[in-house]
């Protein structure tokens, strides 16, 4: 999946549906106290932004440029750097508190991946992924519109882990975490033309296999869309029940 130019798409429609765990994790990691944090995979920068916001003191990485820049323009005091993982480009034990939100579930390799979000912190590393599919809704559109869809990227099997909170915890124990993980679901009330943005600007899955389609296709796609939102819209928006898994390894 390429992220790649999907930076304004994404702030407008998922961040807000990503931000959905910041609050645990704040609530994880206790009062600021003057520490440092490393936001890891910041995407649009709105949890690093809100991070900041409560005290601390924040390096955020985005390897993808488009999501650097709009970060840039909605929250120009965060220091943005282009690091990505595997390999992050600063010492042992760095930050106080390191973080990275549903960066896991899209990496090549999450294990190497994990051992190097662990290396980088001082006290207490978090991360979460997706324990239940946060777009179920397209599966929903595209066979309304009565398409075929894209198959599934599945990592190796030596590489890939499984999606529940027993699975996560697993993969963290290969890279060396003592993990504590616990699932947290909430109800995500999206705006409609911010989900039809994303899928419109390729963001995620669903967005890629967007635009693959050809025209007649892709009106197929948008009326499947709006019929699925006269159905299930509440107030004009989209309630979307989102399961994620937060892990977190204390390490001193």
């Amino acid at each position: 999946m390429s992220w790649v130019g999907t930076g304004e798409a994404f702030a407008a429609s998922y961040a807000a549906l990503c931000a959905g765990t910041g609050e645990t994790m704040r609530e994880i990691a206790g009062p600021a106290r003057g520490r440092t944090l490393l936001d890891v995979g910041a995407g649009d920068g709105t949890l690093a932004a809100a991070w900041a916001d409560a005290g601390w003191r924040v390096v955020a990485t985005e390897p993808e440029p488009s999501m650097r820049e709009v970060a840039g323009v909605g929250h120009p005091q965060l220091t943005m750097l282009g690091d990505g993982l595997p390999h992050l480009s600063f010492d042992d034990r760095a930050f106080d508190v390191v973080t990275a939100n549903f960066v896991l579930n899209h990496v090549s390799d999450p294990r190497v991946a994990s051992a190097e979000l662990r290396r980088v912190a001082r006290e207490l590393v978090i991360a979460t992924t997706w324990t239940a599919s946060p777009t179920a809704l397209w599966a929903d559109v595209i066979a309304r519109a009565g398409l075929t869809p894209a198959p599934g990227r599945h990592l190796p099997a030596d590489k890939d882990f499984e999606r529940t909170a027993e699975g996560v915890a697993g993969m963290l124990a290969d890279a060396g975490w003592h993990a504590e993980v616990t699932e947290l679901t909430w109800t995500w009330h999206a705006d409609p033309e911010a989900l039809w943005r994303s899928v419109a600007g390729g963001v995620a899955g669903a967005g890629a296999f967007y635009l693959t389609l050809p025209d007649a296709d892709r009106e197929r796609f948008r009326s499947a869309f709006d019929a699925l939102v006269g159905e299930r819209s509440d107030d004009g928006r989209m309630p979307m029940t989102q399961t994620a898994a937060i892990a977190v390894d204390r390490l001193g």
